[in-house]
């Protein structure tokens, strides 16, 4: 399945053939008449222009990222591409989105490659929908119900099976077909009583009582959460939690920070589960490390509201690590819409370190350009393992919380296990011995120094 409330993936079942139709709005080009075409020139005196002039908003290479976008997630969703349309207008079509020479363009195309669903690119209205199912065969979704269905495909833990299952109801709720008259009730007047709700009436409540347990269910989730980072805050272990563009090497990242062994995939929004590992940093001290959902242009607006209790480890975190794809052509657009996210969430101005990842995938002549200069972002290849160590330093150095600091002790050789967590959790500058006594010099965060302040001695 494509689309659905709940999703299961069946190796031994066929897959779907999908027909991908993307739209690009914005008029491309324009017409210059011949006379201005004329004048300019001879005010110039430059070669005469071409026929048409680019007005567009958009370029033709963000427009193919898009498309190419568009196919991963078809890919990733478990379908087979039987075919591919595009098309440019100036606007969208109010009641089909594409307009009805296409529509039928479409409908045929369908037809002659056996497409089992018809898939949008962009999100379409209701009443779109509504009348793009009426005119194609098979079934008809859109950006948003492939993403909730790829969402459903990789959500493994009971809080990620609550959310994606929300954010379909949400999304499904006004698009229930049917809507007019039809499914009004009966009047209620003498003689024009009827037998009550429509069928349609009693789904539409169904799903609304849905919608209603599952968001207490959430909460319910989203105050265990708030329990657990409570007793984490109880012991200042900071969070850095990593985020960026999906596909971006989050989880290679993470795994090759942590050891931890999560699934690392080619495919669209593979982790959707928050992952948590502890991890200890040249300033010897620990962290926690948060592997997070990967964002997307156009994310639906009902997943951001759905997975917010997800979404919280970014909120709490003290340093994000902003990880970007440094081999995608579409780097810097993929960083904007990353940074617009983060402003949906109020994060923008938290610590963030910014990481271009896959360096490994560069000439050696593109490496040198990416590192070239002051204030580039740090590059580094997760899966070589290039630039970690270098990375681990910046972590230290943008870590406001349980600053380092630096502090003479003088303790007792029989605090054994005061000297054994000084060695576990600072960096020892210098250590001597006197009598029975022994004087270290340590850079360590300060929670660990104020554990042991009896032994610290001014300087």
């Amino acid at each position: 399945m494509v689309a659905g409330v709940r999703a299961t993936v069946d190796p031994s079942v066929t897959r779907e053939r999908a027909l991908l139709v993307s739209v690009d709005f914005g008029q491309r080009k324009a017409s210059v008449p011949a006379a201005a075409r004329q004048a300019r020139s001879a005010a110039t005196m430059a070669q005469p222009e071409a026929d048409a002039v680019v007005v567009a908003r958009g370029s033709d290479e963000e427009f193919l990222s898009g498309v190419e976008e568009f196919r991963e997630l078809v890919v990733s969703a478990g379908a087979e591409i039987a075919g591919e349309l595009t098309q440019r207008r100036p606007r969208a079509d109010a009641a089909t989105l594409i307009g009805s020479g296409k529509v039928e363009e479409v409908a045929a195309a369908a037809h002659s490659s056996r497409a089992d669903v018809v898939v949008f690119g962009q999100n379409l209205t209701p009443t779109q929908l509504r009348n793009l199912e009426r005119e194609l065969p098979g079934r008809v979704i859109d950006r948003t119900q492939l993403i909730l269905d790829i969402f459903a495909r990789h959500a493994r833990t009971r809080e990620g099976m609550l959310q994606v299952e929300l954010a379909q109801l949400e999304y499904m709720l006004p698009r229930l077909t049917g809507r007019g008259r039809e499914m009004s009730r009966l009047g209620g007047g003498i003689g024009t009583r009827g037998p009550g709700e429509t069928q349609l009436e009693t789904d539409r409540r169904r799903i609304q009582r849905r919608i209603a347990q599952l968001k207490g269910e959430l909460e319910s989730v989203r105050r265990i959460r708030g329990q657990q980072r409570q007793r984490r805050e109880a012991v200042p272990v900071p969070t850095v939690a990593l985020v960026g563009y999906t596909n971006a090497g989050k989880s290679t990242l993470f795994n090759a920070l942590t050891g931890a062994g999560v699934l690392e995939s080619a495919r669209m929004f593979a982790t959707l589960d928050p992952k948590l590992r502890a991890i200890t940093l040249p300033s010897r001290r620990k962290v926690l490390l948060s592997d997070t959902v990967g964002f997307i242009r156009d994310l639906p607006p009902t997943l951001i509201s759905s997975f917010r209790a997800t979404l919280e480890e970014v909120q709490k975190a003290e340093v994000l690590l902003h990880v970007q794809d440094c081999s995608s052509p579409m780097r810097e657009e993929h960083r904007d819409e990353v940074k617009r996210v983060l402003d949906e969430l109020g994060v923008r101005e938290k610590p963030q370190i910014e990481v271009v990842n896959k360096v490994d995938l560069l000439t050696a002549d593109e490496q040198a350009g990416l590192r070239a200069g002051v204030g580039r972002p740090l590059a580094i290849s997760a899966k070589t393992g290039d630039g970690l160590e270098e990375l681990l330093e910046r972590m230290d150095e943008a870590l406001q919380v349980d600053p380092m600091v630096e502090a003479r002790l003088r303790i007792p050789q029989a605090e054994g296990e005061v000297i054994a967590s000084l060695e576990a959790g600072a960096v020892i500058r210098g250590r001597k011995y006197e009598g029975n006594l022994v004087w270290m010099e340590v850079s360590a965060p300060a929670s660990l120094v104020g554990r042991f302040r009896r032994f610290v001695k001014q300087q």
